[in-house]
Parts: C-alpha cells; sequence; structure tokens
C-alpha cells in the first residue's frame, strides 16, 4: 500500500515566493530597459540636433570671418566689404554693463535669502517674484522696459538695452547664490557664532568664501543667457548701423543685427549675419565650458 503524500505548507509557500520574485525581477527589468532606451533616444535626438546646428554655424559662419569683420562698421545694403566691428563693441558694452549692474544687485538679494530672510514673509515673496522672473519671456521684459524707459524718454537707448538685460540676468544670480550658500554646512556659521564673530563678518569670510565659485558659476551662466538675447534689444537699444558708443542713443549689438541681416536678401549681410552667429556661439559654448569647469574644480 502507497504511503499519502504530506502537504507540506513552508516549502509550496517559499516556492510560491520565489516565483513572485522572480516575475517582480523580470517586471523590473523589462521597465529599466524600456526606461534606459526612452533616455538614450531622447539624449540621441537632442544632440543629433545640437551636432546639426553646430555644424551648420561652422560651416556657415567660418566663411564669413575676416580682419574686415573686426575692424569695420555694418555696410550700407547691397553692398561690398564691411564688418561688424560696431555690433561686436556695442554687444560687449550692454552685456558688460548689463553684467556690473545685476550681479551686485542678484548677489546681496541672494545672500539676504539664504542668511537673513530665510523664513520671512518677504523672503517668500522674494523667491515667489524670482520664479516669475525666472521663467518669464525676455519679449516680456523687453515690453515692460519699453514701456517703463523708451516711452517716458521718447528714443530708443543703450542704458534701455542695459536696464532689460540686468534683469533677465539678476534672477540666475539670485538662485544660483542662494543655493550655493545653502550647501555651505551649519557647522561653519556655529564655529564662527562661537569665536564670536559678527554674522555680516561670517557671511563675508565664510560662507561667501566658500561658495565663491559656485556664484562665479551662476554669473557666467547668466552672462551667456543675455549674449544672444534678441527680443529685449529690439524694444530698448535697438540698433546703429555705425560706431557708437554713446549711451543715450540706439547702440549696435550683434543679436538685432544678425536679425535683421538673416532677413535681408543681401548675400554680404546673410554671410555677416552667420559670421555673428558664429561669434555669439564660440562666445556662450566657451562661458558654459568655462562655468562648468569652475563648478567641477570647486
Amino acid at each position: 500500500m502507497s504511503q499519502p503524500t504530506l502537504n507540506m505548507p513552508g516549502s509550496t509557500d517559499a516556492a510560491a515566493l520565489e516565483a513572485m520574485r522572480v516575475r517582480l525581477q523580470g517586471r523590473r527589468r523589462m521597465k529599466n530597459a524600456v526606461a534606459l532606451t526612452l533616455s538614450l533616444a531622447a539624449m540621441a535626438f537632442g544632440l543629433v540636433w545640437l551636432i546639426w546646428i553646430l555644424y551648420t554655424t561652422l560651416r556657415l559662419g567660418v566663411g564669413g570671418l575676416s580682419v574686415e569683420l573686426f575692424t569695420q562698421s555694418t555696410p550700407p545694403p547691397n553692398t561690398d566689404g564691411g564688418g561688424l566691428a560696431n555690433a561686436i563693441v556695442g554687444s560687449l558694452m550692454l552685456v558688460g554693463l548689463a553684467t556690473f549692474v545685476g550681479t551686485p544687485i542678484g548677489i546681496l538679494a541672494g545672500v539676504y535669502l539664504a542668511e537673513y530672510g530665510q523664513r520671512g514673509w518677504l523672503a517668500s515673496f522674494t523667491r515667489f517674484i524670482n520664479d516669475i522672473l525666472l521663467s518669464a519671456p525676455s519679449i516680456v521684459v523687453g515690453l515692460f522696459v519699453y514701456a517703463l524707459v523708451v516711452a517716458k524718454m521718447g528714443h530708443f537707448s543703450g542704458w534701455a538695452g542695459v536696464f532689460a538685460l540686468a534683469l533677465l540676468q539678476i534672477p540666475i544670480v539670485i538662485r544660483t547664490t542662494e543655493n550655493m550658500l545653502k550647501l555651505v554646512p551649519n557647522a561653519l556659521r556655529e564655529a564662527a557664532f562661537a569665536l564670536g564673530t559678527p554674522k555680516w563678518k561670517m557671511v563675508l569670510s565664510i560662507t561667501l568664501k566658500a561658495s565663491i565659485a559656485g556664484i562665479v558659476t551662476g554669473v557666467l551662466l547668466g552672462v551667456a543667457r543675455i549674449a544672444g538675447e534678441t527680443a529685449p534689444l529690439l524694444f530698448t537699444a535697438l540698433s546703429n548701423q555705425f560706431f557708437s558708443l554713446n549711451m543715450d542713443q540706439p547702440v549696435a549689438n550683434l543679436p538685432v543685427t544678425i536679425y535683421k541681416f538673416a532677413m535681408s536678401p543681401f548675400a554680404q549681410w546673410q554671410s555677416l549675419a552667420w559670421a555673428g552667429v558664429f561669434l555669439i556661439t564660440l562666445a556662450v559654448l566657451g562661458l558654459n565650458i568655462l562655468a562648468r569647469t569652475i563648478f567641477t574644480n570647486k
């Protein structure tokens, strides 16, 4: 007579758990493979367009480079020769002055948000306004400055362009400064306070010094952001065909000159426009690489 089969609940439950674990592991691997494939496809999609843009800029922009590009002003329509000297100098003036104005304001506001106003209503309101400015289209800032400055003055000017570019740069510097200061360990602050250091001196000598690389990175990213802005300058600084250092009048600049020359039917203007695109792309790419290098070597 055969012996009856014994039912062992422990072994059955273990086998069921093992089968469930294998199924869950298979599902996780499948989801991971799908997510990895989609991520690689998205990366490849972005890289294809980036490489295409850089290749087109390099192919069409290098042909317009010459000594005259940096020594002569923009030419009249349908003429040979000419360059972008006035637009290059004008862009350097606008971006440089905007950075000179916007950087101290952004750093001081970031220091206040990180060190003094962590829980106050003013800090919350400032962060809210800063978030709005970060996401606001640049053309809205240009229209705002046009209504506030250009319409009141009755004419376009380089100072209005500086004001518009500074408004675009300040939120970037504020956000970067606040985030970098928050990364400084509180132990450094507590040690300084324990030694009787005033708070203003602690901020100046310890937290700012410890986060200087990140703050400089934010400033460079802000410069890269405003270097190629066209819409704000169309409503503020406009452009100037001649070489002029007078900031009370319209000032030539690369973004508006590129926009105007690229839309023209003249081959010489189009060649200069591509050369200007190449210069701006090279400058922005260099600033981003410099910012990344500084932040990496922090």
